[in-house]
């Protein structure tokens, strides 16, 4: 017995060693490799010698600060306004350029809002990183959900015994098999704020009162619509998975809910559901890493802009690393990007485990 069970072990580590060699490869010597390098101040091409930082790379990203301003008042001690009225405050630059405050020295400004007759600043030693890493987490917090959801209820739809069913199946799986590149390429003159198809069928639907918008030109309206293409473009995908696991449920299942006399709703909600459980873990983390890998969509349709509101992690560590040759700082963006989808990965794992 122990003879059979050692050789049993033998041949499982055998048929796993490619895998681990492959995941050693491509993800764990990387991640040491890019975590050393955050650790120096590389750069792709320089004459200078590279020198070891510690985490002088992480300081300087991650740090963050907050400043109360307080309105600025006149001699008899009232508080100046400008021509509506509304308070004036001290310049967030009179502070982090002042020698009264070392540890907001080279900060920019975040964001702010109004407490009262005071306004409280965040200040942030990248800007940039930041603003990446809020965009990337709304992008996740967004598309994940949205994503499943729609790809559930297209598997629902399609799983069906109905005539020509697998043409649709087709359609729905067209733009999985279609580059990236051209999907954003094709969108980015959806979007057109001149003569986008977009602009286009709105005109045409509200019989010419709709002006037209420019889409991926707007701050509020960019991040948005790459999520709405993002959303598009990759539900066919998941839509095949949450299929496979339909297929999966026994249909002795649905007689017993039928001749009980389950309702629709009933049915998917005792029967379908409990049965897609496993499914529904794998296309969460699926869709997760998928989102948290945003770059493509970024680079063809607004290389980041208009005024950042479109900059992701990987976007960032991909500008950084190689548009300005800035090696330790995009490496150090990866360790941020991999150390965060790892914890999130394991949050996720903790939430959807199997509870006696």
């Amino acid at each position: 017995m122990a003879s059979k069970l050692t050789q049993s072990n033998r041949a499982g580590w055998a048929f796993a060693l490619p895998g681990f060699g492959l995941i050693a490869a491509f993800i764990i010597l990387p991640f040491f490799f890019a975590f050393g390098l955050s650790l120096t101040d590389q750069r792709l091409v320089s004459p200078n010698a590279t020198q070891f930082v510690g985490l002088e790379n992480y300081r300087d990203m991650l740090g963050l600060g907050l400043v109360t301003l307080e309105p600025e008042r006149d001699e008899a001690g009232e508080i100046v306004r400008d021509e509506d009225g509304l308070p004036q405050y001290p310049r967030v630059r009179t502070i982090t350029r002042s020698d009264e405050y070392p540890q907001y020295s080279g900060m920019g400004e975040w964001f702010s809002w109004s407490s009262g007759d005071t306004v409280k600043v965040v200040l942030a030693s990248d800007v940039v990183f930041w603003r990446a890493l809020a965009n990337t987490l709304l992008f996740v917090l967004i598309v994940a959900p949205v994503q499943a959801a729609c790809a559930l209820g297209l598997a629902l739809l399609i799983n069906q015994r109905l005539r020509g069913i697998n043409v649709f199946r087709a359609l729905y799986f067209m733009p999985v098999v279609v580059s990236i590149v051209v999907v954003s390429l094709l969108w980015r003159f959806i979007y057109d704020g001149r003569d986008g198809l977009l602009n286009s069928m709105l005109g045409f639907l509200s019989f010419g009162a709709f002006e037209g918008h420019d889409w991926l030109g707007d701050p509020a309206t960019a991040l948005p619509a790459i999520m709405a293409m993002s959303i598009w473009q990759a539900v066919g995908f998941h839509m095949v998975i949450w299929l496979a696991g339909l297929q999966t449920i026994s249909p002795t299942l649905y007689e017993a809910a039928d001749i009980e006399g389950a309702s629709k709703w009933q049915r998917f909600r005792y029967v379908t559901w409990p049965g897609l459980r496993n499914t529904a873990v794998l296309i969460l983390i699926v869709i997760t890493m998928q989102a948290f890998a945003l770059f493509a969509q970024i680079d063809v349709m607004t290389n980041g802009g208009p005024l950042d509101s479109t900059q992701t992690l990987v976007f960032q560590a991909v500008e950084r690393g190689y548009g300005r040759q800035d090696i330790s700082g995009g490496s150090t963006i990866s360790v941020v990007l991999f150390l965060l989808v790892l914890t999130i990965s394991l949050i996720q794992r903790w939430l959807t485990r199997e509870r006696k």
